[in-house]
């Protein structure tokens, strides 16, 4: 059967996500490995869905507990773990949620850019990708390969690439069909053949807050 790439590759975190994104990948590691990557200690990882996250973000440290749909306040618990890993009572900055699919951990970020700063040491067993988009729409992808950061650029915008030319560090043309950030996810598809359900990362993965 022939996937469809709205529903199982990576474009469409584009739309999932369309106010802002970060979308990592790191080869050969598992999703507690990346998240001890960038920080987190494996005390602090809790299991969160996107609803949760999302809600955990946008929560002021005034709004009572039990204003969160997916947290039973009376679960003491549940508080404490997420109160002692940083999640409550101040919304965090950001939370990466991690997982894994066909070979990699992926990342994914709602609003900032964490994984992007740790590239280089998420690079350590093979390839690592970044594609970040901004609030104000701009993007820009890093790439970096066993430790080193090889590339960083913004899709269409050649002059602005920092390092390596994407066309000769990944073979990667923006021919302007469409916006550079969904071009370069549709352009990981076909490269690395990774196709990640939507469901997937919607349900409750390894999370960490950060400050």
């Amino acid at each position: 059967m022939n996937r469809r790439p709205t529903e199982n590759g990576l474009s469409w975190i584009a739309d999932a996500y369309s106010t802002s994104f970060t979308l990592a990948l790191s080869e050969g590691l598992s999703p507690y490995e990346l998240l001890r990557h960038v920080g987190a200690e494996e005390r602090d990882v809790v299991l969160l869905s996107r609803p949760a996250a999302y809600e955990l973000l946008l929560r002021d440290e005034e709004d009572p507990i039990s204003d969160l749909d997916f947290l039973d306040a009376e679960d003491e618990a549940a508080v404490a773990q997420l109160t002692s890993a940083g999640f409550l009572p101040a919304p965090p900055e950001t939370i990466v949620r991690a997982g894994s699919v066909a070979g990699w951990a992926f990342a994914l970020e709602e609003f900032h850019c964490r994984t992007g700063t740790y590239l280089a040491s998420l690079s350590e067993r093979g390839r690592a990708f970044c594609v970040h988009r901004n609030a104000k729409g701009f993007s820009r992808v890093d790439y970096a390969y066993r430790g080193d950061e090889v590339t960083s650029f913004e899709p269409g915008l050649p002059h602005l690439t920092n390092g390596v030319p994407a066309e000769e560090a990944l073979g990667f043309v923006d021919n302007g069909d469409e916006l550079g950030d969904v071009a370069f996810l549709r352009f990981l598809e076909s490269e690395l053949g990774i196709y990640l359900p939507i469901e997937e990362t919607e349900t409750e993965l390894p999370a960490a807050a950060f400050t």
